[in-house]
């Protein structure tokens, strides 16, 4: 019997998200000027003031005051009505030092037996559905916002679009998980109050579904397009004028949007947060490296859908566990727990090992921090900070480095593909 399921995603502007991308920018501050920091900062943002906290061990000094203003005045909130504005709001900081007990768990004589910084598991999903790896209707939900923002920031044809905004997809599938149709596609903005309310929303509805949406769809291989027909049911600010919003209209807090970040409810996750947090966190650095094991089993064509988990001990370098689920997909005449076998071989899952091979003591986690940690491009590109003592440091780093194919002729040579 067809399903259906739904996924969903947030701007760059939601609360949220701006407590995300405040907490990447201060470990991407901290990893340029000292490779070694342990970093695991929260955000909490609200009616002007953000609030940052958490623990650190590092070698250098950073303004962070100055780097969360820099944050929120790229998003966009650089109007006072807004009620959140980059250069007016309050900044406090509450960052202490990490604590030592935690540090000798992590920290070893050989770096190769570096330690789990916690306990817990993560997982990574990967599905043949779409080109880069990712469910679909998460895929196409954060599209329908990077949309969304890109025009926003262009400042034409929705000049009135405000930075705030969530979307969601849900899918109908056929009997073997095959996307059939789009049922409904939610998209709630904040915008200017620049009509009366029903002209105003009449105007908004119509430009999300005659401007933004042909937009995502170009974007998508003809197959994909398809699943736009005539009787997808819109929601467009569903619950009426959406003028207040961003961190005045909720509070925003580091690490509430994991479904988000990762596979939108496809799969499963392991309740860990990732912005805020330097690798050595394998909340953060394992997911990202399961993610990698969980494409690259796909590409290979070792199966069309796969879940991996990995767990570990705090202060153990070695894992607990690593678990494969094809979901009764796999295109290679093993089982789960024999692929799970091979999978062990080919990819070292110590904490070091997966900082060296995704090469994560960079600064690349500012561009993670909205519109998913998965299913991104990777790029190498330059970036430049300052720390708190105005020195500057220009760097080429390589961003999503765990969405590279790069093991599949590996995998296939272990699976005799």
């Amino acid at each position: 019997m067809p399903y259906l399921f739904t996924s969903e995603s947030v701007s760059e502007g939601h609360p949220d998200k701006v407590s995300d991308q405040i907490s990447d920018a201060l470990v991407d501050h901290f990893l340029a000027f000292d490779p070694s920091s342990k970093v695991a900062c929260e955000t909490l943002v609200t009616t002007g003031q953000v609030v940052l906290a958490g623990e650190v061990k590092s070698q250098t000094y950073l303004d962070v005051q100055e780097i969360a203003r820099q944050v929120i005045r790229r998003i966009g909130y650089t109007k006072s009505e807004y009620m959140f504005e980059a250069n007016s709001c309050g900044v406090l900081s509450a960052i202490h030092e990490q604590s030592p007990d935690i540090n000798q768990g992590v920290e070893r004589a050989s770096p190769e037996e570096q330690g789990a910084g916690d306990q817990g598991m993560m997982f990574g999903y990967a599905t043949s559905e779409t080109e880069n790896y990712m469910p679909l209707a998460l895929d196409l939900s954060h599209k329908i916002l990077l949309e969304l923002a890109a025009i926003r920031k262009a400042g034409t044809p929705l000049a009135y679009l405000r930075p705030d905004s969530k979307s969601q997809v849900t899918i109908e599938y056929s009997d073997d998980n095959v996307p059939q149709r789009i049922d409904s596609i939610v998209v709630s903005t904040q915008h200017d109050a620049f009509d009366e309310d029903e002209a105003m929303l009449a105007k908004i509805r119509e430009d999300i579904i005659k401007v933004v949406i042909p937009r995502v769809k170009e974007q998508l291989k003809p197959e994909l397009q398809k699943l736009f027909t005539d009787d997808i049911t819109y929601h467009i600010n569903p619950t009426g004028k959406f003028v207040i919003g961003g961190p005045h209209g909720d509070a925003g807090l580091t690490g509430r949007k994991i479904i988000v970040d990762t596979y939108g409810g496809k799969g499963a996750h392991g309740g860990g947060a990732f912005s805020g947090k330097d690798p050595s966190k394998v909340d953060r650095s394992a997911a990202y490296a399961t993610r990698h094991i969980a494409k690259n089993l796909v590409a290979a064509g070792v199966c069309n859908e796969v879940l991996v988990q990995v767990s570990y001990a705090i202060g153990v370098a070695k894992p607990t566990n690593i678990y494969i689920n094809t979901y009764g997909s796999a295109k290679v005449d093993l089982n789960d727990g024999q692929i799970a076998a091979k999978v062990t071989d080919i990819f070292d899952m110590r904490p070091y090992a997966i900082e060296t091979r995704l090469k994560l003591r960079n600064p690349i986690y500012s561009d993670t921090a909205a519109y998913g940690h998965m299913g991104r491009t990777p790029e190498v590109k330059e970036v430049e900070l300052v720390n708190g003592s105005g020195e500057r440091k220009r760097m080429t780093v390589e961003t999503f480095t765990w969405e590279k194919l790069d093991y599949v002729d590996q995998v296939k040579a272990a699976f005799g593909l």
